[in-house]
C-alpha cells in the first residue's frame, strides 16, 4: 500500500459541507480501488468555526493545515457573518490560510465540457473548445498591502487601499506562470493596467526580463479593461494569463462563465514545493445551501487537480476527470446547469454517477 498521505478537509460554509462530502466520497472511492493510501482529517473553517471557536480560522484548523499534503477547502461566508467585525468574518479565514502557508500561485482553469457548450450564454462557436488557464497572484497586491482602513469623521471619511507589489512576488508568480505555459500551449499573456499604475509598470518590466529565461514561450501583455472585453469577446485566443491579485479575481471569476456554470470550475493555490489548498470558484452560495442541489463538480475536479498538481498521480486524476465527462455525456446535470426539457438530479446524486463511473 502507498504511504499515507494526509489531506485536510476544511467543508466551511454554506454549500461548502455539501460539495465537499461529496469530493471526500470520491477520494474514499480511489482509496478503495487503487490502495492510494490518502489520510483525510477535517476542521472546520469560515464562519462555521467563528460559531464553534470565536474565530473563523482557529488555531486546530490552521495547524491541519499545515500539517497536511494538501488541502481540500469547500466555501466560506455567507449572510449570517456580515456584521461581525471584520477581523473575525469569514473570508479572513482564506487570507489567513494563503499567507500562513504562502500560497502564492493561484491556478484556475477555464474548461468546457464538449457536453455543455449549450449551458454558456456566448454563442458556441466561441466557446467551443475553451481551454484557458488562469494564473493568479495570491498573497500580495491590494488585498495585503497596507496602509489600508477608513478614517474620517461622519460625513467626511474616507477609505483606501495600498497597492503593493515588490519585484520578487512578481519574479515568483512570473516564473509559476511561465512554467505552466510550458506544460500547456506556450503563450502566456501578462495583464496589468500599466498605462496608468507605477505598480504594473514594474510588474510588466519584471514579467518581460523573466520570459527571458522562457524563450520557447510567446509573452504578450494586455491592459485589464481590454482582456476582459476580449474573454467575452474571443476567449479561444488565450491560453495562459497571468496577473495581480485583485485583477486576476475579477477576470477569474468573469471567465468561469463562460464554461456554462461557475459550478464547474476547480481551482488550485500553491506554494513554491508544490502543496495546495485545493476549491471550488462558486463560493459559499447560501442561497441554495441545504437544498442539496449545489453542484459538486468543481469539488470533485478540485480533487483531481490536487492529485495532479501536488500528489504527482496524474493517472488517477484522468480517472476523475473521464468519470465527470461521463456522467455528463449521459445526460446528468445538476440544476445550475440543466437545460430546458432537462431533469435536474441532485448533489447526491451527481456524486453518485461520478463515483459509479471510477471503476
Amino acid at each position: 500500500m502507498a504511504k499515507n498521505r494526509l489531506i485536510a478537509i476544511l467543508p466551511g460554509d454554506g454549500i461548502g459541507p455539501e460539495v465537499t462530502e461529496q469530493a471526500v466520497r470520491v477520494i474514499e472511492c480511489i482509496n478503495a480501488k487503487h490502495d492510494t493510501g490518502f489520510e483525510i482529517k477535517t476542521e472546520p473553517v469560515g464562519g462555521t468555526a467563528y460559531d464553534i471557536h470565536g474565530t473563523p480560522l482557529p488555531d486546530s484548523t490552521l495547524e491541519l493545515a499545515k500539517s497536511a499534503d494538501a488541502i481540500l477547502l469547500g466555501a466560506v461566508g455567507g449572510p449570517k457573518w456580515e456584521a461581525i467585525e471584520r477581523q473575525h468574518r469569514p473570508e479572513r479565514a482564506l487570507l489567513g490560510l494563503r499567507s500562513e502557508l504562502q500560497l502564492f500561485s493561484n491556478l484556475r482553469p477555464a474548461i468546457l465540457f464538449p457536453e455543455l457548450a449549450s449551458a454558456s450564454t456566448l454563442k458556441r462557436e466561441v466557446v467551443s473548445g475553451l481551454d484557458i488557464m488562469i494564473v493568479r497572484e495570491l498573497t500580495g497586491g491590494i488585498y495585503f498591502g497596507g496602509p489600508r482602513g477608513i478614517e474620517g469623521e461622519p460625513g467626511d471619511r474616507k477609505g483606501f487601499n495600498t497597492l503593493v507589489y515588490t519585484e520578487s512576488e512578481v519574479q515568483r508568480i512570473a516564473h509559476s506562470a511561465f512554467q505552466v505555459a510550458m506544460q500547456r500551449g506556450k503563450r502566456l499573456c501578462s495583464v496589468d493596467k500599466a498605462n496608468v499604475l507605477e505598480v504594473s509598470e514594474l510588474w510588466r518590466e519584471v514579467v518581460t526580463a523573466v520570459g527571458n529565461s522562457y524563450p520557447e514561450v510567446e509573452l504578450s501583455h494586455m491592459y485589464v479593461d481590454n482582456a476582459c472585453m476580449q474573454l467575452v469577446r474571443a476567449p479561444k485566443q488565450f491560453d495562459v494569463i497571468v496577473t495581480g491579485n485583485m485583477f486576476g479575481d475579477i477576470l477569474s471569476d468573469a471567465a468561469s462563465m463562460l464554461t456554462g456554470s461557475i459550478g464547474m470550475l476547480p481551482s488550485a493555490s500553491l506554494d513554491s514545493n508544490g502543496k495546495g489548498m485545493y476549491e471550488p470558484v462558486h463560493g459559499s452560495a447560501p442561497d441554495i445551501a441545504g437544498q442539496g442541489i449545489a453542484n459538486p463538480l468543481a469539488t470533485i475536479l478540485s480533487v483531481a487537480m490536487m492529485f495532479r498538481s501536488t500528489f504527482h498521480e496524474a493517472a488517477l486524476a484522468g480517472i476523475i476527470e473521464s468519470a465527470v465527462q461521463s456522467a455528463l455525456a449521459a445526460g446528468l446535470r445538476t440544476a445550475d446547469i440543466v437545460s430546458d426539457g432537462e431533469t435536474a438530479v441532485s448533489t447526491q446524486e451527481m456524486g453518485d454517477a461520478v463515483i459509479d463511473r471510477i471503476g
